[in-house]
């Protein structure tokens, strides 16, 4: 089965594919610091708690990373415990999908599987919205082409800053308040938070739909299930899409 581990800022995904499907999935937290030996550790537990033995049933890793430490540890880790092929998605890496950036290695590894698994599922033009530690829009065209994307910060930062720079404000569960109009400071947080972040991502879909045409709009990320339902123009929701395209990139690689 093959093992596919994408590392954010703050969190990290794991998943256990068989064949095409995703049978496991966990998500960690993100620890710049955690070693190979650590890691291995970490992954061998993970996949024991659902009665697998990590030395029979992986046959193949898959990684994308957004923190270089990791990478390493990651790559390290791979050699060390497991043995088997391993793609780690960076420059000359095939990913099967032309990148038209300005420069294509500024790309982080995550937009191009959130981009690859996107066109997959749901063809193009498409906009993958992806609510990580900062929010990302990266658009795919029709002809299956990465063509760039926006970056804002994401709604855990944005509410750590604003509960850290306001000495009133405190942190709140970010839930549907009941009104849209606060009775509370509370409810006032939530529903800027809620609606102001939903919101957002409305105008900015609108803007680039007016540049390029009429998209298919999908959210994935670890945040998606707190703002979709609160967005106008999110159509899918896919939590995993991440994963679904380090997949196929993998595959086109190792074969």
């Amino acid at each position: 089965m093959l093992l596919t581990i994408d590392v954010g800022n703050t969190q990290t995904v794991i998943g256990l594919h068989d064949g095409p499907d995703l049978i496991q999935h966990w998500r960690v937290s993100t620890n710049a610091e955690r070693t190979a030996d650590e890691h291995a550790l970490l992954v061998s537990e993970l996949l024991d708690l659902q009665g697998f033995d990590a030395e029979e049933v992986v046959t193949g890793i898959a990684v994308s990373s957004t923190v270089p430490t990791l990478t390493k540890a990651l790559r390290d880790m791979a050699d060390r415990w497991f043995d088997v092929p391993t793609v780690v998605l960076e420059p000359g890496v095939r990913s099967g999908m032309p990148i038209l950036y300005d420069n294509p290695k500024e790309v982080g590894a995550d937009r191009i599987a959130n981009a690859v698994g996107a066109y997959d599922r749901f063809g193009g033009p498409t906009i993958v919205v992806d609510f990580g530690t900062a929010t990302t829009f990266d658009v795919v065209s029709a002809r299956g082409e990465y063509l760039g994307g926006a970056i804002v910060p994401g709604v855990e930062i944005s509410m750590d800053a604003l509960s850290g720079r306001a000495a009133a404000l405190q942190s709140v569960e970010l839930i549907e308040p009941r009104n849209v109009v606060g009775k509370s400071t509370v409810e006032s947080i939530q529903s800027g938070a809620l609606y102001g972040f939903a919101g957002q991502v409305d105008a900015l879909c609108r803007r680039i739909q007016a540049e390029i045409g009429d998209c298919t709009i999908v959210a994935t990320g670890g945040l998606s299930g707190l703002i979709a339902p609160y967005s106008d123009s999110i159509e899918h929701q896919d939590p995993w899409l991440t994963l679904h395209g380090l997949r196929l990139i993998y595959e086109r690689n190792i074969k």
